[in-house]
């Protein structure tokens, strides 16, 4: 299957929320953006992935903590759990379970394992995304 991807550039202006979620506001130069993106209409759905680009215009490398605030945050989060009842189909009862069963997924020991493996980061985002499409 082959995907129409778009890509631009642009500059966070805002960021608000709503009784719908969060409304991100970018700039972008009238001559970046997409005809594709300009003919659709408002509300359609997009997948994102952005890159917060360097002054140099490389891409900014994400901070390995950031790994394990985003598993602490999962494994806190009573949705994430309700996730994986759900769909994976295993009793998460609360935090502590959440966190067991996300360290033997990624096959490490502790949260504090993830900046050392980057298996178990690419898995974690993966499931992380699985989660995002679930919950929306």
């Amino acid at each position: 299957m082959t995907v129409d991807t778009i890509q631009f550039e642009a500059i966070k202006m805002g960021l608000r929320q709503s009784k719908d979620g969060y409304v991100l506001s970018l700039a972008v130069h009238p001559s970046d953006i997409p005809d594709d993106l300009v003919r659709d209409y408002v509300g359609s759905r997009y997948m994102v992935v952005m890159v917060k680009l360097e002054d140099d215009e490389t891409p900014t490398k994400r901070k390995q903590n950031n790994y394990i605030q985003i598993a602490g945050l999962l494994c806190r989060d009573k949705k994430f759990q309700a996730f994986l009842n759900e769909v994976i189909g295993v009793v998460i009862e609360c935090e502590e379970h959440a966190v067991c069963w996300l360290c033997e997924q990624l096959g490490i020991d502790s949260r504090a394992d993830l900046p050392s493996n980057p298996e178990a980061c690419a898995e974690l985002l993966e499931i992380q995304r699985d989660y995002h499409s679930w919950k929306n």
